[in-house]
This record gives structure tokens, C-alpha cells and sequence, in this order.
């Protein structure tokens, strides 16, 4: 069980439930998890064992439940007694394994870091940050509650510190100084996390737009797509909407998603090439670039 707690040594808190959280009941529970810790730790000083299903559980085991509860609920649901509930075990066999929710939180955030597994440098630092983009997207989609506690501070633990270590290693080619570097890691990791955002929004204003369509006839779902319509286009305030209805454009069409998020993806990769004046290829330099913010 010790050998499950080795990493790298980097570990920066993060409380992810804490704001708000600091009524009478969320105090009481903070007092009992340190409690129960506590417990663990001096049965564990003294020699003492877990419990015989507390022996079968694995801090793997404990992570997996934890995430599939903020895949399916958020991150509010999560809690060591939820957890403990749904892998039918009592509260303090999970602190055998994990040393407190905060811990735990920590965890969660390692694994969505783990799976989003920046490349190694290569030398064509377009394809790198692209692999990145990608991994960060898919793995945001399948663990949504991520979105709030990704893309600010520090390094929270060793997958997290992996990648950017990387991903910096990856724009050494460029040439862009180290300010210059992370604003534009910074910038790649803004429009993942706002193009995910958005994705995850089109899809519950289509959920919730199919739930409406389903409570009305076929008929009068195309007349309320056409009295909308007509006031973008008789009202002769809106010249600019009115040619997306001209062009037959569905701009938020599902189907076109992965298709626009490459779009903006090049867009931003091209922005980091024009600041580094890259222009012969990945990689490849006509010159020192200017410094972020500099307008030259």
C-alpha cells in the first residue's frame, strides 16, 4: 500500500469543493474525515491492518469510482461516504488508501492529466501542440467536471507537470522566449478548454431543443423555426444574420464539430507562428521573434 503513495514529490493542493462549502454540515464532515485519518494513521503506526475488503481495494479502485461519479453527477456528489457507499465498503477502508478528499480530488485531476498524455518533443512543434489539443479535448469531453480546475497555477502533480514540461520542450524550436512561450501554451490551452466548454453547451441546448421538439406535431416545430426566421429577416435590423439564412449555414450543426475545433486549432497555431515568424515550415525560423505584447 505504501508503494501506491510514491510519486514525484509534486503535489499542490487542490481544494476543489471548497467554495461555499463552509456552512455548520461542511465543517462537521471536515472534522470527521481528519477524525478518521487520523484513526487510520495510528493504527498504521501501531502495526495494525485494515480491514479483510479493505485489503482487496486498490487506490486505483478508489480513483475510478470517485471519477465515474463526477463523469455522471459533478463533482459536488463526490465525497469519501459516496464513494464508499458505491464500492459497498465502510468509510475508513478508503483511508487506507487515500489520505484525505483533498487527496483525492488531487487524484481525479491526475488521472484526466494522464490521460490526455502530452508527445514527446519531436521537433515539428505544430503536430506536437495539435496531439496535445486533441488528447485535452477528448479527455475533457469524457470527464466534463474537469473543465473547472484545469488551465490555471501551478503543476498539481506529476502527469500534469509531464505535459507542460513537454509542451514547452516542444516550442524550444520556435524560438520564442520563455514569457513568450508560456503565453502561447496559455493561448492554445484557453481555446481547448473554450472550444470543449462550447461543445458540451451545443450539446445540452440540442438535448434540451429535442426534448422541446418532442412535446410538438412535426408542423409546428417548422412554424416556429419559420416565425423565428422572419424576424431576423422582414425585420431589416439583422442585414448580417440574415446571410447565414441566405447561405443555408447551420454554424452550431453537430455534425461540424470536430470540423470547426481543427479550424480555430489552426487559427491559433498559425497566430503562434506568425508571432515567432515561422515561415518556412514547423520548425523551421526566418528570424528572432518579437516579444508577446511588444505590437512589433
Amino acid at each position: 500500500m505504501d508503494e501506491e503513495r510514491e510519486d514525484d514529490g509534486i503535489s499542490v493542493p487542490v481544494p476543489f469543493f471548497a467554495r461555499g462549502a463552509d456552512d455548520r454540515r461542511s465543517r462537521q464532515d471536515r472534522n470527521r474525515e481528519r477524525q478518521l485519518a487520523e484513526a487510520v494513521e495510528r493504527r498504521r503506526a501501531h502495526g495494525g491492518r485494515p480491514a479483510p475488503r479493505a485489503r482487496t481495494l486498490s487506490r486505483a479502485d478508489i480513483l475510478q469510482a470517485a471519477v465515474a461519479v463526477a463523469d455522471a453527477e459533478g463533482t459536488e456528489a463526490v465525497s469519501m461516504r459516496r464513494i464508499a457507499r458505491d464500492m459497498r465498503v465502510g468509510v475508513m477502508s478508503l483511508y487506507w488508501h487515500i489520505e484525505s478528499k483533498d487527496e483525492l480530488h488531487r487524484l481525479m485531476l491526475e488521472l484526466v492529466q494522464g490521460e490526455i498524455e502530452a508527445p514527446e518533443p519531436s521537433g515539428d512543434w505544430r503536430a506536437d501542440l495539435a496531439t496535445y489539443a486533441r488528447n485535452s479535448r477528448a479527455a475533457l469531453h469524457r470527464h466534463p467536471w474537469a473543465i473547472d480546475f484545469l488551465g490555471a497555477g501551478p503543476p498539481t502533480g506529476p502527469n500534469d507537470a509531464r505535459n507542460a514540461d513537454r509542451m514547452i520542450g516542444s516550442l524550444e524550436v520556435v524560438g520564442l522566449d520563455m514569457l513568450g512561450t508560456m503565453w502561447a501554451l496559455m493561448t492554445l490551452g484557453t481555446y481547448v478548454l473554450g472550444a470543449t466548454l462550447r461543445d458540451i453547451q451545443e450539446a445540452r441546448w440540442h438535448e434540451a431543443a429535442e426534448e422541446a421538439k418532442e412535446q410538438m406535431t412535426e408542423e409546428e416545430a417548422e412554424a416556429a423555426f419559420q416565425e423565428f426566421a422572419e424576424q431576423i429577416l422582414k425585420s431589416g435590423r439583422y442585414p448580417h444574420i440574415a446571410r447565414i439564412f441566405d447561405a443555408d449555414v447551420d454554424p452550431d450543426a453537430p455534425e461540424s464539430r470536430d470540423e470547426r475545433f481543427e479550424f480555430g486549432l489552426s487559427c491559433v497555431l498559425d497566430g503562434i507562428a506568425a508571432r515567432a515568424g515561422v515561415t518556412a515550415g514547423p520548425g523551421q525560423l526566418s528570424g528572432r521573434p518579437s516579444r508577446p505584447g511588444s505590437g512589433s
